[in-house]
């Protein structure tokens, strides 16, 4: 009988209990994505060899390596590693480097956690885990993408919150996700889609499950790259994708100082631009006066050091090829700040800017910033050209409280997506306005500008109001009279 996704969570999140107290909780990631990768690779590896074996009856054939995503050499199998019962963590890590040399290249970086380093993780912890991981078989042969692949994501949900605040490096709650991706479908076989602070890879994820779950899609006739700057998230991002039946191609690097995805002194461009970078980080400015690939040249100045939301942007937009659209989550101050009204205004006058979804506080773990969605669009429909819609979506009907943040509710997804693709003006959530306005607001993108978020006052029957107000006299006329009754009885003047 197949195993179920709430069978697969909770087998999957008893890993952090055996490890729990050994290491630090911000570390739980770290030593048990790889060993459940490496428990997937090599159970997919077994499936697949005997299959061939029975196929082709040889041995040496059954063992060619075009035959496979990853080969697992004999000696480094996970039975292998399971009959272990000394230096565990030395085996587990000379397992690694073989699995990187066998496979030239495909798990670069991947496999990368040093278990000899994690001195707490002795071999008795590490066996119990081991023996954990071998209760299921986690082969691709036997568990449906599907299924590895939400468990995957549910496990990196559960490490978001245990880590709290830096949990959100990488992870974006899937609801979030799910908005920004359906902001720009439908989408079409050959797309291409890209995010260049890629996370854990939940945007390209999400993106390829609705194009099969919502448009009846093949997503491998889609392509999807993202890069990662942080090198153990980055290899959550590979294995990601794996898990999920992903064809993609991550890599390591920092987007603006080092864009991997350029050929011949020109950036790679796509159809699809998703991201949540980092809110307000540092960025390499003066590495990067004279860009090569002229990404920044928005304004005689660059963004500040400290501030790199609007490097994040222009690379973005220098990454959409020119019927090219992206979502991208930003900091509310992206909206408004004084200083950098000189980056908005090209964004405006060139006609780049579709929509501006203002979202509620406290979505992401353990942060209450506001954030807002920013939708752009090279090619918008000629209905839409010189014009923005502002969407209000932080009320409480877009939303509901969870015990320590908040989150976007269906429908409240519904709502936002419906007026955005029906282009609507509703009262108090959405309006369309014109560049023009814009422009006579200096280029300021607040939603409250645009969108009259107040709450409208109650009519008020006058007649009805002056009857009360009688009422409540007649009453304080009555009372007043018992007192003084009272207060004579009592020989009080």
């Amino acid at each position: 009988m197949a195993v179920t996704l709430n069978e697969l969570d909770a087998y999957l999140f008893e890993c952090a209990n055996i490890i729990r107290n050994t290491v630090d909780k911000t570390d739980y990631k770290d030593y048990i994505l790889p060993l459940v990768f490496y428990k997937t690779i090599s159970d997919t590896y077994q499936d697949q060899y005997e299959q061939r074996l029975e196929e082709y009856g040889d041995e040496e054939i059954a063992k060619r390596p075009a035959f496979y995503d990853f080969v697992v050499p004999e000696e480094y199998t996970w039975e292998r590693l399971r009959s272990q019962s000394k230096n565990v963590d030395e085996f587990i890590n000379e397992a690694f480097n073989a699995l990187a040399e066998a496979n030239e290249g495909k798990l670069e970086g991947v496999l990368r956690a040093d278990y000899v380093a994690a001195s707490s993780l002795d071999d008795q912890t590490l066996a119990k885990l081991i023996e954990h991981l071998s209760t299921e078989n986690l082969s691709i042969e036997r568990v449906p993408p599907d299924i590895l692949g939400e468990a995957y994501m549910d496990l990196i949900r559960h490490f978001a919150s245990e880590e709290g605040r830096d949990g959100g490096e990488f992870f974006t709650p899937p609801r979030i996700v799910r908005l920004a991706v359906r902001l720009l479908a439908p989408f079409e076989n050959g797309d291409r889609f890209h995010d260049p602070a890629c996370g854990s890879g939940g945007m390209l994820v999400e993106s390829a499950y609705h194009y099969r779950d919502e448009q009846d899609g093949d997503y491998d006739k889609l392509t999807f790259t993202g890069q990662e700057l942080n090198p153990d998230i980055y290899a959550m991002a590979k294995i990601n994708l794996f898990v999920h039946g992903l064809n993609g191609d991550i890599r390591h690097g920092n987007s603006l100082g080092d864009p991997q995805f350029e050929a011949n002194g020109q950036l790679d461009q796509f159809d699809y631009v998703l991201a949540n970078f980092p809110f307000s980080a540092n960025w390499p400015k003066e590495d990067l006066q004279d860009d090569p690939w002229n990404r920044f040249d928005w304004a005689e100045k660059l963004p500040r050091a400290d501030r790199g939301d609007y490097a994040f942007i222009m690379h973005m937009v220098a990454q959409l090829d020119q019927e090219g659209q992206a979502a991208i989550v930003i900091p509310h101050g992206v909206l408004f700040r004084k200083h950098e009204s000189k980056y908005r205004e090209p964004m405006i006058e060139n006609d780049l800017v579709e929509a501006i979804i203002g979202l509620p506080e406290n979505l992401f773990q353990n942060n209450s910033i506001p954030s807002a969605i920013l939708v752009l669009n090279r090619d918008k429909p000629a209905e839409r050209e010189r014009q923005v819609q502002f969407i209000h979506a932080a009320d409480e009907a877009f939303y509901r409280e969870l015990s320590n943040q908040n989150e976007l509710t269906d429908e409240g997804i519904d709502h936002i997506v419906e007026n955005f693709h029906d282009w609507t003006t509703e009262e108090r959530v959405s309006r369309t306005v014109s560049a023009e306005e814009i422009r006579e607001n200096d280029y300021n993108l607040n939603i409250a500008l645009y969108v009259d978020t107040t709450e409208p006052e109650e009519d008020i029957d006058v007649r009805e109001e002056l009857a009360t107000l009688r009422e409540l006299q007649a009453e304080r006329d009555e009372i007043e009279a018992r007192m003084t009754q009272h207060m004579e009885a009592l020989n009080y003047e």
